[in-house]
């Protein structure tokens, strides 16, 4: 009986946490971190304030836990590519992945943005750490690539700065795009701005593009 109730609470617990996590992104995104308050936070969540700061102490503590879930988010499944891996399936993977998050949570992107612009004030620890590890561990994977003569790129870092570059443009820079165009991204044009991203990094990497690539594209 007792085993029953914890699990009930762990998913309330679980449930509680992505309605917290979803008003804060947005409300981050519109305020900023100076302009938010835990109680708007709360009211778009339609939980009483006493249950964000039970789950999140402070809002210090939910904006660090929702820039972490950004990265955890972006990162994805490039987390297990590995040096046995086809570098052409990861890269287009990745950069299909990373357009359709630009593409359902800008909020997510415009807010880590404003972060690192900011000098990334709340993720020094974690960057030093966490995001730091991952990097290096990633970069080894590519040069691997590299060494083995699949990539023609010279530089591991650049590669995945303008990977990152490229994508989060569409999520950081949608009013500009949207004035540019004459009219905001549709899901159609998701689907093309992505391919031909695949299509650039790909070919400047030295690796074919395929129709069997082209078609494991994942917006929408």
């Amino acid at each position: 009986m007792k085993q029953i109730q914890n699990q009930k609470d762990d998913t309330i617990g679980a449930i509680n946490r992505h309605k917290i996590l979803v008003a804060a992104e947005q409300e981050f995104a519109l305020h900023g971190f100076a302009g938010t308050r835990v109680q708007h936070i709360a009211d778009r969540a339609e939980l009483p304030k006493t249950n964000v700061l039970y789950y999140f102490k402070s809002k210090e503590g939910l904006y660090l836990a929702l820039l972490e879930d950004i990265l955890s988010l972006w990162n994805g499944q490039f987390d297990e590519a590995t040096v046995d891996d086809d570098p052409a399936k990861v890269l287009t993977k990745y950069i299909s992945d990373k357009m359709e998050i630009s593409r359902t949570r800008p909020e997510a992107s415009k807010i880590f943005a404003l972060e690192i612009i900011n000098g990334a004030p709340n993720l020094s620890g974690f960057f030093k750490d966490q995001h730091a590890s991952w990097m290096k561990d990633r970069v080894n994977v590519i040069q691997q690539w590299i060494d083995a003569g699949k990539l023609t790129v010279k530089d591991p870092y650049y590669l995945l700065f303008n990977i990152w570059a490229t994508c989060q443009h569409y999520a950081d820079f949608s009013v500009q795009i949207t004035e540019l165009r004459g009219k905001p991204m549709e899901l159609a044009d998701y689907r093309d701005a992505t391919q031909n991203l695949v299509e650039l990094i790909l070919k400047g990497c030295g690796l074919k593009v395929t129709e069997e690539l082209t078609s494991h594209i994942t917006t929408g």
